[in-house]
């Protein structure tokens, strides 16, 4: 009698947290079902499969991405105990009157943190990636929190033409600051550039369909004078648990009358990085993406050392390592993107730029390179330490030849 009454105790026990544990998932998916998206439809939906991207019902990569599952678990055993800042960082607070007046070179990049930064070519202005959010989440109350306040207001952002978006992870696709900007742009003619079946997103969160470009890899739309031609890129996509590569990613080449530009998105290392820099390039500037790295995941992320590479592949003259310094999505120290990429800058002649968060960049103006250190010096691993090496590069990756055909 005894054990018939644990067993109903036990029964009763796993019933309620099982209800307990439906209600809960309920409750994740009501709250955050907006902030997910929507799948692409109708002739969105055939546009993306005519994709020589699209394969068996999602989006691939040319070069698939390898994950060390084993290495990820342990990975977290080994995590630097400076993910985060110990104190608060110096950001340099905008005055938007730095944007009344045009950059005399006309190119100037004005990084926020991360992978967002308003790039001024040629007279265009271009807000790549933005996120103004505290969370990179579908939700307001959980999820990685920014380290700090964005370095100006929306609202006090000069009027934009274009914002470009790369991928629709949630630290990239911030669906409040699209929305801020689509409800501050409504007598202006900006315009959301995105990869295919991203625009689907924005549909559903109320952008106008006609505000929206979508572009396959290849593919260019024009802003003004600039064109904007959509990059191939080394990464994935998705939202949910059930819509894994379901939108396209990419990088952009923003090409104006005098400047151009490159912007990486999020990628590992690929071998078509050289087809940009041979058919868009050379680029004034590169803004490449450069932390939340680890080698269990070497072909999501580039890394460091692999970015610097990858700059000289695109035929780069200034480099400004992004997607760093404001959010805390892997296990290395906060500031080992900075140190890793200025000694691999330093070891292969590369003009490198760290601006502080806030800082705005004359790339033409910035011959010498790394400016002062604004971060505190920590510890961190190096490349020998901890290499990232993308796969499916066929030869080694090295300075003088980076990057091997598959």
């Amino acid at each position: 009698m005894k054990t018939r009454g644990w067993r109903r105790v036990l029964r009763r026990g796993a019933m309620g947290l099982g209800a307990v544990l439906a209600v809960g998932i309920l409750v994740l998916v009501v709250d955050g079902h907006t902030g997910f998206g929507k799948s692409a439809t109708g002739a969105r939906r055939e546009r993306m499969e005519r994709s020589p991207q699209w394969k068996d019902g999602h989006f691939d990569n040319p070069q698939p991405l390898v994950n060390h599952f084993g290495e990820m678990m342990s990975g977290l055993l080994h995590t630097s105990p400076h993910t985060s800042p110990g104190e608060p960082l110096a950001v340099e607070h905008i005055n938007p009157q730095r944007f009344q007046s045009p950059p005399a070179t006309g190119l100037r990049v004005t990084w926020m943190g991360h992978s967002s930064q308003l790039v001024e070519i040629d007279g265009h202005r271009i807000l790549t990636d933005p996120v103004w959010s505290e969370r990179v989440s579908p939700y307001s109350w959980v999820g990685p929190k920014r380290w700090f306040a964005p370095p100006i207001a929306l609202a006090d952002l000069p009027p934009i033409d274009a914002v470009v978006i790369s991928h629709d992870h949630y630290d990239h696709l911030d669906r409040p600051t699209l929305l801020a900007l689509r409800d501050s742009a409504k007598d202006s003619k900006l315009v959301f550039i995105v990869p295919l079946g991203v625009g689907a997103h924005l549909e559903y969160w109320g952008i106008p369909a006609e505000r929206i470009v979508e572009l396959d890899w290849w593919e260019r739309t024009r802003v003004g004078e600039l064109e904007v031609v959509a990059t191939p890129a080394r990464h994935a996509s998705g939202r949910f648990l059930f819509d894994k590569d379901s939108t396209l990613w990419a990088g952009y080449a923003l090409i104006g009358s005098k400047n151009r530009a490159f912007y990486s998105g999020d990628t590992g290392l690929f071998p078509a990085m050289r087809d940009i820099g041979e058919r868009l390039g050379p680029f004034d500037v590169t803004m490449i993406e450069t932390g939340q790295y680890h080698r269990a995941w070497p072909d999501w992320h580039i890394g460091p050392e692999q970015a610097v590479l990858a700059h000289q592949m695109l035929r780069g003259r200034v480099m400004i390592p992004v997607h760093w310094a404001l959010f805390g999505l892997a296990y290395h120290g906060w500031t080992e993107p900075a140190e890793r990429a200025r000694a691999a800058a330093e070891r292969l002649s590369v003009t490198l730029v760290l601006p502080r968060p806030g800082q705005s960049v004359e790339p033409e103006l910035e011959a010498a390179g790394v400016r002062q250190r604004w971060w505190p010096e920590l510890a961190w691993e190096t490349a020998e330490q901890h290499p990232i090496l993308s796969t499916g590069m066929g030869t080694p990756v090295t300075a003088n030849q980076p990057g091997g055909q598959p």
